[in-house]
């Protein structure tokens, strides 16, 4: 191994480590991380509409629980709506189209399950992708589409995800939500 490589794989980490790197959600160390992690999985996810949506869904509830967290007692509500939106962006010379941005907007809110319930925070997350229409080539096209609807739905739930932990943490911090 070169000793470029060597530094990167054993250096970087060390340095991260030394500056009071922390991971923002997760398993982390302290009892401020643990908090943040208890308190992401009592979230319990709404159902949202069409395929995407459930997609959606299913990612939000793998990062808000971890295996190991599952089955905590649900003491938040968030509810996610889903949009898209489309632009043709290239078009063959016979007037078909040949490439297609999608844009998706996810608005949520998350409500406490008290009697009745409170809206503790809010947010609009977007992501954008776009994916080309190959001629002739039907399957091609729905797997550029399928994968670009994966990388959308990703993005809007990592960005949910932040946005959450974020929150908790200013919370176990005792500063104002963002």
């Amino acid at each position: 191994m070169s000793s470029r490589r060597a530094f990167i794989a054993l250096g970087v980490p060390l340095l991260a480590a030394g500056c009071g790197f922390r991971p923002m959600y997760g398993q982390g160390s302290g009892p401020e991380d643990a908090k943040v992690a208890a308190s992401l999985a009592a979230v319990k996810v709404g159902l949202i509409t069409e395929r995407q949506g459930q997609l959606l869904r299913r990612r939000l509830e793998q990062g808000l629980a971890p295996k190991g967290q599952e089955g905590v007692r649900p003491q938040y509500d968030l509810r996610v709506g889903l949009a898209y939106g489309f632009e043709l962006q290239g078009f063959r010379r016979d007037g078909f189209p040949s490439r297609v941005r999608f844009n998706a907007t996810a608005n949520w809110f998350m409500f406490d399950l008290g009697a009745p319930p409170q809206e503790i925070a809010r947010g609009t997350e977007r992501a954008s992708d776009a994916y080309d229409i190959p001629e002739n080539q039907f399957f091609a096209a729905d797997v550029a589409r399928d994968t670009m609807e994966r990388q959308l739905i990703e993005q809007l739930a990592q960005q949910i995800l932040e946005r959450l932990a974020l929150h908790f943490r200013a919370a176990t911090q005792g500063t104002a939500p963002a």
